[in-house]
C-alpha cells in the first residue's frame, strides 16, 4: 500500500453554543435525509430493472429537490452532496466485498456531516487551548485546540456520538512512523484475558470501566429496562449508559494509540494473525428451528474480544507501520512448542500455562504463542516442521519423552 494513500484523521472536541447545535443538528438531519433517500432508490432496484440511479444523477434530482423543498433548501448544499458522495463510496466498497451494503441511517445514531473544498483561513487558533472552525451556515464553531491541526487541511466531517459529544475531525496524510532499523521482530497475540502477548514477554491489557463504574453500568441498564420507551427518564438514562460507554471506549482508543506506536518505534517487523473477528465475533443464537448452544457463553465472548480492541490495534499498527506489520496464519500457533516446534494440542495446561511434554519448554501460553507468531513471519517454511499452514510433517512428539 503507498503511504500518500493513507489518510488519516486528527479528531477534536467541538464546543458549540446552543444555537449553533441545533444548527447542527439540522446539518445531520439533512445528511441522514439524503443518505436514507439514496439507500430507497437502492432498494428498489432488481435483476432486469434499470440500474439505480449514480452520484451525478443523484445529485441532478437533489437540485430538483432543493428547488422544491424550503427546508432542504435552507440547508447546506455541500453537507447534502457529500451525503450522496459518501454513500455512492460505500457502494463501491460493498461491491468490492470488504463492507456491508450500506442500510438505513436512524435519528440519534452515526450523526455527523462532512464538509469539503476548506480554505486556510477556515481554521484558526484563539488562545492555547482554544481554536475555531468555519461551518457553512453555522459561523465559527470553537473546538479545544488540543494538538497541532495538521496544514493544507481540505476536508473535514463533524460528528456527534450517543453521549451527545461533538468532534471535528481533519483528514490529513499523517507521517508513518519510522523504523528503528536495528532489525527487530515482535510477535503479538491477541486474547482476552491477556488483551496482547508480545514474544518479549510483555502482558499488555486493554483498560476498561473500573468496579464501581460496571456497578453503576448494571445499575442504568436495569433502570433502563424498567423505564418507558419514549419518555423523557428513558432518554435520561439511554444517556448516562451511553456516557460510560463512551468513557470505556476512549480509554480503548487511547490504549490502542499508545500501544501501537511503541510498537511501530521499537520493533521494525510486527507480526500479527490473520484473525477473522467479524466471524469469531457473530452471534450463536441461530434460528427458532435451529437454536444456538451456549449463547450467553458465546455473547461474553464476543464481548470479551471486541473490549480487548483486536481490530484496532492491528489497524493502527498498519496506519503507523506501512509494509512492516505481517499477518501469519493462526494455525497450530497456541499449541506449537516456541522452543522445539513440536505440535501437541494437551500441552497447554490452561490459559496462561504451557509446557511443552517433548522438551521440558515452559512459559505463559499467550507468550508462547507470540514466539511462534514472530518465528512465522520470519520464515513461512522451516525445514524441520514443514508448512506452516499444514501443520508439522517431518517431526512428532516423541513417546519416550511423553510417557516421562
Amino acid at each position: 500500500m503507498l503511504i500518500g494513500s493513507l489518510i488519516g484523521v486528527s479528531r477534536y472536541r467541538l464546543q458549540p453554543s446552543p444555537a449553533q447545535e441545533q444548527a447542527l443538528l439540522e446539518h445531520c438531519g439533512h445528511a441522514r435525509y439524503v443518505w436514507n433517500l439514496a439507500v430507497e432508490q437502492h432498494a428498489h432496484w432488481k435483476p432486469g430493472r434499470r440500474s439505480a440511479p449514480g452520484f451525478a444523477e443523484q445529485c441532478r434530482q437533489l437540485t430538483e429537490a432543493r428547488a422544491e423543498s424550503a427546508w432542504l433548501r435552507a440547508g447546506s448544499v455541500i453537507v447534502q452532496q457529500q451525503a450522496l458522495k459518501d454513500f455512492a463510496q460505500a457502494m463501491s466498497t460493498f461491491f468490492g466485498g470488504s463492507h456491508r451494503r450500506p442500510a438505513w441511517r436512524k435519528q440519534g445514531r452515526g450523526e455527523g456531516f462532512r464538509i469539503v473544498a476548506a480554505k486556510a483561513g477556515d481554521v484558526r487558533r484563539l488562545s492555547r487551548h482554544v481554536g475555531e472552525v468555519r461551518v457553512p451556515k453555522v459561523g465559527w464553531v470553537r473546538f479545544r485546540w488540543s494538538r497541532a491541526v495538521p496544514e493544507g487541511v481540505k476536508s473535514y466531517r463533524v460528528t456527534r456520538d450517543r453521549a451527545g459529544r461533538w468532534h471535528v475531525a481533519f483528514a490529513a496524510i499523517p507521517e508513518p512512523v519510522p523504523a528503528p532499523g536495528l532489525g527487530e521482530v515482535v510477535g503479538v497475540d491477541r486474547g482476552v484475558a491477556v488483551s496482547a502477548a508480545l514474544s518479549t514477554g510483555e502482558m499488555l491489557h486493554a483498560p476498561g470501566l473500573h468496579d464501581t463504574e460496571k456497578a453503576r453500568l448494571r445499575r442504568l441498564l436495569r433502570k433502563l429496562a424498567r423505564a418507558t420507551r419514549g419518555s423523557n427518564r428513558h432518554a435520561k438514562v439511554k444517556a448516562a449508559v451511553a456516557r460510560l460507554k463512551a468513557r470505556e471506549s476512549d480509554r480503548r482508543k487511547d490504549w490502542v494509540e499508545k500501544i501501537s506506536t511503541d510498537l511501530a518505534q521499537r520493533f521494525d517487523v510486527i507480526a500479527v494473525e490473520d484473525l477473522r473477528i467479524r466471524a469469531m465475533t457473530r452471534s450463536a443464537r441461530g434460528t427458532v428451528e435451529v437454536p444456538g448452544r451456549k449463547v450467553r457463553a458465546k455473547a461474553g465472548l464476543n464481548r470479551g474480544i471486541l473490549a480487548a480492541g483486536w481490530g484496532g490495534l492491528v489497524r493502527r499498527l498498519e496506519d503507523k507501520a506501512p509494509g512492516r506489520v505481517v499477518r501469519v496464519s493462526p494455525v497450530y500457533t497456541s499449541q506449537r512448542c516456541s522452543a522445539c516446534g513440536i505440535v501437541d494440542r494437551v500441552a497447554r495446561e490452561s490459559q496462561a500455562r504451557y509446557r511443552c511434554r517433548s522438551c521440558g519448554y515452559a512459559c505463559n501460553a499467550d507468550v508462547n504463542a507470540a514466539r511462534n507468531i514472530a518465528h512465522a513471519a520470519g520464515h513461512a517454511v522451516s525445514a524441520r516442521e514443514g508448512p506452516r499452514d499444514a501443520g508439522p510433517e517431518h517431526r512428532e512428539p516423541q513417546p519416550v519423552l511423553l510417557s516421562v
